[in-house]
């Protein structure tokens, strides 16, 4: 069931990127735009529809629906700033050597950064609130709302400059489905639909066969939702990146990982601050939001400082592994 759905992800993520690049050319989008906040959020979808499931839609226990519910939540930007970032840099030491710096587009790179901090601090101190405090949460429920669209303003506004300059989105190669159907703006579309269609299919199997799998290994609801469910869910993001990092798209790649971050770090919490109680009741959801934070903290560092490489970029696979054994011990 693995290596089926393994398959599906990989098949659907080239159909994916594919359309993705045709579509952004044709509406002559920056790739800032395309990679932060189309890759970003359509591939996002299936860590975006698990909690929900989890919590309006799951088993009996109401305790474990919420522990699943936080745990998917929280496990999808600790993934994508430790181990997303991690595999980012293992491809790219691989394809261009450990020490070749990588060059996204640096305003709208460290826009996204700055914005997921700031938004996950604010996660972060709603946790810490009394639980009385319903007005509270939902206020700051709110203001993520807000930042998250004035987020997408700010992109969108920088995206005719960045295409000025020179980075705006271009296709690798002619769209896929065109010996099938045609080139045009309409088939693009109805590939890219028909590819996230499949990835939400492949990231929802490999998650039924990994909790299958887990039930031999004893892990709470909780872990396994921030430990073992964003692998499968953050699967279209990380498989895109490597994609692109692999044909020197530096800005689609890193922005397909951050924008989703940016997405996951307002729009996602807000919700859950909406549906749950908000409070981490264990110390694995409190040191999976701080690993976050870290790896997207040290991420800009290397963007400031001109060492942003495969080699620096394993480091955040640390954290990741930090987590894992605080989980095992």
């Amino acid at each position: 069931m693995l290596l089926v759905a393994l398959v599906f992800i990989f098949v659907a993520a080239e159909l994916f990127t594919n359309a993705l690049e045709c579509v952004g050319e044709r509406m002559g989008v920056s790739e800032g735009v395309t990679g932060s906040i189309f890759a970003a959020v359509g591939t996002a979808m299936p860590e975006t529809i698990v909690p929900i499931v989890a919590i309006l839609a799951g088993g009996a226990s109401i305790q474990v629906n919420h522990a699943v519910g936080m745990g998917a939540i929280l496990g999808a930007p600790f993934m994508l700033a430790t181990l997303s970032l991690c595999l980012i840099g293992f491809f790219v030491g691989l394809k261009r050597g450990w020490h070749a710096t990588l060059n996204p587009e640096p305003t709208g790179f460290k826009r996204d950064i700055k914005v997921f901090i700031l938004a996950y601090v604010l996660v972060i101190g709603v946790a810490m609130l009394p639980v009385a405090w319903h007005e509270a949460r939902m206020i700051v429920a709110c203001a993520l709302f807000v930042i998250y669209f004035m987020y997408l303003l700010r992109t969108i506004q920088a995206s005719k400059r960045l295409v000025e300059e020179g980075h705006g989105t271009e296709a690798d190669s002619d769209l896929y489905f065109k010996r099938f159907a045609g080139d045009t703006t309409p088939i693009a579309v109805l590939q890219l639909i028909l590819a996230l269609a499949v990835l939400v299919f492949g990231a929802k199997l490999f998650v039924h066969g990994i909790e299958t799998a887990s039930t031999y290994l004893g892990i709470g609801a909780l872990v396994l939702s921030l430990l073992i469910v964003p692998i499968a869910t953050e699967l279209p993001e990380k498989v895109n990146s490597i994609l692109w990092i692999r044909k020197g798209r530096d800005t689609l790649a890193f922005g397909n990982v951050t924008g989703a971050m940016v997405f996951q770090g307002t729009i996602i919490p807000g919700m859950g601050m909406l549906l749950l109680p908000w409070h981490f009741q264990s110390g694995y959801a409190a040191l999976a939001v701080v690993l976050a934070i870290a790896g997207s903290a040290w991420l800009w560092f290397l963007e400031n400082t001109g060492r942003l490489n495969g080699k620096m970029l394993l480091l955040n696979g640390i954290l990741y592994l930090i987590f894992i054994v605080y989980a095992v011990v």
